[in-house]
């Protein structure tokens, strides 16, 4: 009788409480029970708990970036940078040029045949090699430009000291450009005199004839001068004043042009006055005597 009333008392369930007593099943029953009960608090199903992000599969957010505003400062400093790259990029390519140049395969053209073409003017040149040239007339251009093109290295210092000399005491200043200086400059530099355009076109003129031989220099020199409105080149030149290649010149014609160089606006070869006559007179007669000077261009 113990027993069985023993065994009773087990199959019975107390009164309040949740039958969550002694067995295992019942003890899960009831943890899954008090679950349930804990989401109805929340008032969620257990079946729309939300679930873990997978943060392996998430990339992760990016912070914001800041729009940000340019200071003034920062701007003005930009474009400061940027104009002077492209100053020193100027300073520098005539330098590259020269280089280039010294093959004499390559054709120079002058900042004033530049703006011809730019301007739709056209211009009239025709290259020639030096030995295509008549000697008298690179005699006459010599002891007329620059009778000391031999012997000095693309500058001629004791003349340039005598313009400094003169500029100092407020004196006129006469010429001194050699002819390595004329041909730089008529290359990379512009016309109008001035203190800025000789202080950049003595060291171009030094780089110029450390680089190219004499003949060089010579052969550019006469192909790009200017011998009239859009007449460049010494070619281009004998054939529109005298009508003949500049092969065929004559002693007086090339007195002629070697004297109306420095300005051939208003001082035009083939009708000259009495004044470059007796110009062209002098330096015929210096280029007969010119052996000495020449040296470094006919042997």
């Amino acid at each position: 009788m113990a027993k069985r009333g023993l065994q009773r008392r087990f199959a019975e369930k107390p009164e309040g409480q949740a039958g969550c007593t002694g067995l295992v099943t019942r003890l899960q029953l009831c943890t899954a029970s008090i679950e349930e009960n804990e989401w109805k608090k929340l008032d969620v199903s257990p079946e729309r708990q939300p679930e873990e992000p997978d943060r392996l599969d998430e990339e992760p957010q990016q912070p914001l970036e800041e729009e940000t505003v340019p200071r003034p400062g920062r701007s003005v400093s930009l474009w400061v940078r940027r104009v002077a790259l492209a100053l020193a990029a100027i300073f520098i390519l005539p330098y590259a040029l020269v280089l280039l140049y010294a093959l004499p395969f390559l054709h120079p053209i002058s900042t004033l045949m530049l703006a011809d073409a730019a301007l739709l003017r056209g211009y009239d040149r025709r290259w020639v090699s030096l030995d295509e040239i008549a000697p008298v007339l690179v005699q006459s251009v010599m002891m007329s430009e620059d009778g000391q093109f031999c012997a000095h290295g693309g500058v001629d210092w004791v003349q340039m000291r005598g313009v400094v000399e003169d500029a100092l005491e407020g004196e006129a200043t006469r010429g001194a450009s050699t002819i390595p200086m004329q041909t730089v400059k008529n290359l990379f530099l512009w016309n109008s005199r001035s203190f800025v355009r000789k202080a950049m076109e003595v060291p171009l003129a030094l780089w110029a004839d450390f680089f190219w031989s004499k003949e060089r220099i010579m052969e550019i020199y006469l192909n790009v001068a200017e011998w009239g409105p859009g007449i460049y080149g010494i070619e281009a030149a004998a054939r529109h004043h005298f009508k003949v290649p500049a092969a065929k010149l004559s002693r007086r014609q090339a007195a002629l042009l070697a004297v109306s160089l420095p300005n051939p606006i208003t001082r035009v070869a083939s009708k000259p006055g009495r004044g470059m006559q007796r110009l062209a007179t002098v330096v015929e007669r210096r280029a007969n005597g010119s052996g000495e000077y020449i040296r470094c261009l006919y042997d």
